[in-house]
């Protein structure tokens, strides 16, 4: 507002000067290696229009990454670094987990990397209503396991080591963990994964 040109701008064309600016945000999230030659499962929602991708390794390496395939409809992404020998994580039967059964969730929350909290399924077949970046398929798995902002992509483990979802979204009406956390299941997960390295989205 209040520019000097912007009575000049008025005058001869009738409305106000539009200004675009441009704005680049850096966001956080985490991801899992599904094999030991880079391929790496996250969130769509982290690397929507991004226009560059690092990995950050548990050892501290970092990679440029290349987005393979995305789905916004499950809110799922993968990407390739590459390498050899990455030590990689093994999919469990979602549709075998019991409300009640203890989990793991492990992300960088806040930046915290390599976070590691507890809890249990809380309930399965959870669906919300939220809008914005909830996947349009829903079938969550609900836990108690602290997930905050960063926790996005991250594994939900089993007691066996097994990735049993995805943690996607948490119900936070004050911004902060409520024990409300929401994961998309391993097993729609790997199906998706079959069609995004083979042809970069899914067809339905």
């Amino acid at each position: 507002q209040d520019m000097p040109f912007d009575d000049f701008w008025n005058r001869f064309f009738g409305q106000p000067q539009q200004r675009e600016r441009e704005f680049r945000v850096p966001a956080q999230g985490t991801g899992f290696f599904l094999t030991e030659d880079g391929y790496i499962l996250t969130n769509n929602h982290i690397t929507e229009d991004s226009d560059k991708i690092t990995v950050t390794t548990l050892q501290g390496e970092s990679y440029a990454a290349k987005l393979s395939g995305a789905d916004s409809r499950t809110d799922l992404a993968l990407l390739k670094i590459e390498g050899k020998g990455f030590p990689y994580v093994k999919f469990g039967d979602s549709a075998g987990l019991k409300v009640g059964e203890w989990v793991l969730a492990i992300g960088n929350p806040f930046g915290l990397e390599h976070t590691v909290t507890a809890g249990i399924v809380s309930a399965k077949g959870r669906q919300l209503g939220l809008g914005g970046n909830v996947p349009e398929y829903q079938d969550f798995i609900q836990t108690d396991a602290a997930i905050n902002r960063g926790n996005s992509g991250g594994p939900l483990v089993n007691m066996r080591a097994e990735v049993v979802g995805i943690t996607s979204n948490i119900l936070a009406p004050a911004g902060g963990n409520i024990g409300l956390g929401f994961a998309i299941p391993a097993n729609m997960a790997v199906k998706v994964v079959a069609q995004l390295k083979d042809k970069g989205r899914v067809i339905r």
